[in-house]
């Protein structure tokens, strides 16, 4: 049936809101379980009935406009209603997808999102494990955890948790080849960390400033291929703390002389902080950081 105008259909409307979260029809397509056309369609009828664009499309993704506000307003108002009608009335059901370190993911992700899912069965987890600056387009993922405080634009960041990079190494690497009494011996030491070309965020780039330039050594992409080269004898791993001193094959290197402390930041789009799951989300990440990690590491 057309629609009138001033008489948008309900499923229009919880359309627009998943594109409008996710800031892709792709990705709110993949969410609801329907093709990219029916996406387009359903939003071009709401746009149709309420008489102006609710979306407009830009490099950095869909973005809602001053009258797409306004519907997102009263979509979500109808979405908590109609979870209050749910036979459980859980406001936290269907995906949630959250990119981030995989460090992060590892330590304080995976076991925070199995905390909630074990609160909200309907809801469905995705974890994408990624080390690079904040994206100023989030479409296709909820939630985003980045290293050092994000400068981005029509979004909301918040802070989640702390913690240092200290210098680790294997007491047998030690006991073979030297253990550095400074920061300049640290010359003669291969240092495990990331490539050079690739790292993409500054505050891990910053991170080595203060060292010396390090012989040929093992890099990579991965944290954890730093923990096994230090783990193995390969060099000094200037790793994570909460990596570093959980590895009962690396003890600290000159532990006092060099601390290098960073923040996790958790971004998520405008329309994102208003969406139970979210919120859920975050809040679920807060609490297990606080509940499991030392001062240092959420922030104290």
């Amino acid at each position: 049936m057309a629609l009138t105008p001033g008489e948008p259909q309900l499923d229009a409307l919880m359309t627009f809101l998943a594109a409008a979260r996710l800031g892709r029809y792709t990705a709110a397509a993949e969410v609801l379980g329907v093709t990219h056309s029916t996406v387009s369609r359903r939003i071009a009828s709401l746009e149709e009935a309420m008489g102006g664009r609710v979306l407009v499309r830009t490099a950095g993704g869909w973005v809602v406009t001053p009258l797409g506000r306004r519907a997102v307003a009263v979509a979500e108002r109808i979405e908590s209603t109609l979870s209050e009608l749910s036979a459980d009335g859980d406001a936290v059901q269907g995906m949630v997808r959250i990119a981030a370190p995989d460090a992060f993911t590892s330590t304080f992700l995976v076991p925070a999102m199995t905390d909630l899912q074990a609160r909200h069965p309907g809801l469905a987890v995705e974890l994408i494990a990624a080390t690079q600056r904040v994206r100023q387009n989030r479409s296709g993922v909820d939630l985003e955890i980045v290293v050092g405080r994000p400068r981005v634009l029509r979004a909301f960041a918040t802070p989640v948790g702390a913690y240092s990079l200290r210098l680790y190494a294997s007491p047998a690497y030690l006991d073979r080849r030297g253990e550095p009494a400074s920061l300049a011996d640290l010359a003669g030491h291969p240092l495990n960390y990331y490539i050079e070309s690739s790292l993409q965020v500054d505050e891990l780039d910053r991170a080595v400033q203060s060292l010396p330039t390090s012989p040929p050594s093992i890099r990579s992409t991965s944290v954890f291929a730093h923990v096994e080269a230090a783990a193995n004898g390969a060099g000094i791993g200037i790793l994570p703390d909460f990596l570093g001193d959980a590895d009962d094959r690396l003890v600290r290197v000159l532990d006092g002389h060099y601390e290098h402390t960073l923040a996790y930041w958790a971004v998520a789009r405008d329309e994102g902080q208003r969406n139970p799951i979210v919120a859920e989300a975050l809040e679920a990440i807060r609490t297990h950081i606080t509940t499991t990690a030392t001062p240092a590491r959420t922030g104290e």
